[in-house]
């Protein structure tokens, strides 16, 4: 296919909302997308870790030494403490023999170096071992993604804005490999952490333990009424970032508009208003939850000056030793540091798995009816088409074509004419079946199409369409689209046909020149011009052409349509046709209203019976001479 659907478009790259996915701001008092069934997707996303069962229970093993050997050091460093402590009061009471034991205190140092090297080499180990699980759970799950978007029919992609789809290819996936390779490491470390430390802070004192745990209710009922307050800010927030990404793209798009009506000012007071909006919400929403720190590390100090109050009457007492205060501060500290990491990562994870739904919800579409096993190929397609009773309904029961006949031989012209909605495009998109007819057959040289592959199908035909379809590339690649493997001489020989040789060399790089992400560094007829060199290439057995000259220049369009009548030679070709003075010469015209063909018959024939192409014709006419 010269010319596909421009669903393709660079146009699909737009269209990110605020903060480009779900998987962004995480935090608190940030919003949090939701699985409907996150049981059931959460299942599903572990399925695709399976066949990696052994390197995760290899991380698993890892995250729990490097965090054991993190969570021993505190206590061996409370014991080297109470050995110079000791050592330094039996000292000062004037002990005879009396020293400070560096021996034992250096010992504890070299093991507490030990154990952190070793620490720190499961650590990396076990990133490196989950980032390769992660990338390589996420490649294979892109993969299928790309594999079923190729398998979707024209209805899901009609039914779907680009920035929703990019946005669940993209963002979702980008969301679920971050959280595989990161959040689940840290919720595994910080669960171990967690229970490390309350068991070590048992050994230590069962009393200061509850003391500590005695400040958890404190600090949940804080953040979480700060984090209900911050919410609706947040909320806020997003929403005038939207308001503000979706007036920057209008402003900057239709610039040329902006300027020409002299709506600059205004659209500049617009952009304040929703700027100051934003300001307003983000600064409330970063200050509520930028409180959140400060009262916690408040409640926890409350609990520190608690620890070291019922800490040192227990010193007293005799009942603990001096460096195992030290110790059981420095666990009171990483006590509350694991319980905030988890509730991001719940946070995360649960905007993961709402991602994950997001992807498997497109895994799910129903795809293109399957090919026939035993599917022909056409190797030199003629061109004959027939449509036998066809009848086809977007929705089941309403028909919008009926028992449809046509019979198209080889080189003949078809024009296809009516009011918007009459079911133009519908009897294309059925020609190369990105639809499925619901009775009836159409036949490519006496073949069901049904009966064909798709790619053999769809490669008979050549599109030049009103909306061109260029990527970001040079103008040589872009021709080339046409046909793989195509020489640069067979490649000016298509652009000489087309008549955009001459225009393409005047430009600074000629063939070279790069055209960019809209095209829009050449004019509309240049880039028609490009498209029916593209056609050219690739020598289609059929061409669609719709109407091409709709937006450009006289002299453009004198060029633009000798090089389309050059192409339909000895082609078959179907017309869409909008002005009805070009298809004079064709072939056979097909009139179609509400999804039928209500007249069928040459330019002449159709004339003289003055029937709906009649009045379309002269209804033209009178219009130019109005004006």
């Amino acid at each position: 296919m010269s010319e596909q659907s421009n669903r393709n478009s660079p146009q699909m790259r737009k269209g990110f909302g605020p903060g480009r996915g779900p998987g962004h701001g995480h935090g608190f008092g940030m919003p949090v997308q939701k699985a409907k069934d996150f049981k059931g997707t959460f299942k599903r996303l572990i399925a695709y870790l399976k066949p990696h069962r052994a390197r995760l229970v290899s991380v698993f093993l890892m995250a729990i030494l490097s965090t054991v050997f993190m969570i021993i050091g505190p206590k061996l460093m409370g014991n080297a403490t109470t050995k110079l402590f000791e050592g330094m009061m039996m000292k000062i009471k004037g002990v005879p023999g009396a020293k400070v034991d560096f021996d034992y205190i250096l010992h504890i140092l070299l093991v507490l170096a030990g154990l952190y090297i070793f620490s720190s080499i499961f650590s990396y180990v076990q990133q490196y071992v989950m980032a390769g699980v992660a990338q390589k759970t996420v490649y294979d799950l892109r993969k299928e993604v790309n594999g079923k978007l190729s398998k979707l029919p024209l209805k899901f992609f009609d039914s779907k804005t680009h920035g929703e789809i990019l946005s669940r290819v993209v963002n979702d996936m980008d969301n679920i490999s971050n959280t595989l390779q990161q959040s689940l490491t840290q919720l595994i470390t910080s669960i171990v952490t967690l229970i490390g430390v309350i068991v070590m802070m048992l050994t230590i004192s069962p009393l200061m333990t509850l003391i500590v745990i005695i400040t958890l209710p404190l600090s949940i009922f804080a953040t979480a009424g700060i984090a209900k307050r911050s919410q609706k800010f947040f909320k806020g927030q997003q929403k005038a970032l939207g308001e503000l990404n979706g007036h920057v793209e209008e402003m900057y798009t239709g610039h040329q508009i902006v300027k020409a009506f002299g709506k600059e000012e205004k659209s500049i007071k617009d952009f304040n208003t929703i700027n100051d909006r934003l300001y307003e919400s983000g600064m409330k929403a970063q200050f509520i939850s930028g409180m959140i720190m400060p009262l916690m590390a408040f409640i926890n100090n409350i609990g520190y000056v608690l620890v070291s109050v019922v800490g040192g009457i227990l010193v007293t007492k005799r009942a603990i030793k001096i460096g195992d205060i030290q110790a059981f501060i420095q666990y009171a500290r990483q006590f509350s540091q694991p319980i905030t990491q988890t509730a991001q990562i719940a946070n995360i994870i649960q905007s993961t798995i709402a991602s994950a739904e997001r992807v498997f919800e497109l895994l799910d579409e129903e795809e293109e009816v399957p090919e026939a096993k035993d599917a022909k190929i056409i190797e030199f397609p003629k061109g004959d088409v027939a449509f036998e009773n066809v009848v086809f309904g977007y929705k089941e029961n309403e028909a919008v074509i009926k028992g449809m006949n046509i019979d198209v031989k080889k080189g003949q012209t078809i024009a296809i004419v009516g009011p918007t909605g009459a079911g133009k495009t519908t009897l294309i998109n059925l020609l190369m079946r990105f639809y499925e007819i619901n009775k009836g057959k159409i036949t490519i040289d006496g073949v069901d199409i049904t009966k064909l592959k798709r790619g053999n199908l769809r490669s008979m035909f050549g599109m030049v369409l009103q909306d061109t379809w260029l990527f970001n590339g040079t103008i040589k690649e872009n021709i080339a689209y046409g046909r793989e493997n195509a020489t640069e001489e067979e490649i000016f020989r298509a652009a000489k046909a087309a008549r955009a040789d001459h225009f393409i060399r005047t430009l600074p790089d000629g063939y070279d020149t790069i055209l960019n992400e809209e095209a829009s560094n050449i004019s509309q007829g240049q880039k028609q011009l490009l498209t029916i060199a593209r056609a050219i290439l690739a020598d289609p057995a059929i061409l669609i052409l719709d109407e091409a000259t709709s937006s450009v220049d006289t002299r453009t369009e004198v060029l633009i349509q000798q090089a389309m009548n050059d192409l339909m030679q000895d082609r078959t070709s179907f017309v869409i046709a909008h002005r009805l003075s070009t298809i004079r010469d064709a072939d056979l015209i097909l009139v179609m209203n509400h999804g039928d063909v209500v007249e069928k018959g040459n330019h002449e024939e159709l004339l003289a019976r003055g029937g709906f192409y009649a009045d379309l014709y002269n209804s033209q006419f009178s219009q130019k001479e109005v004006m």
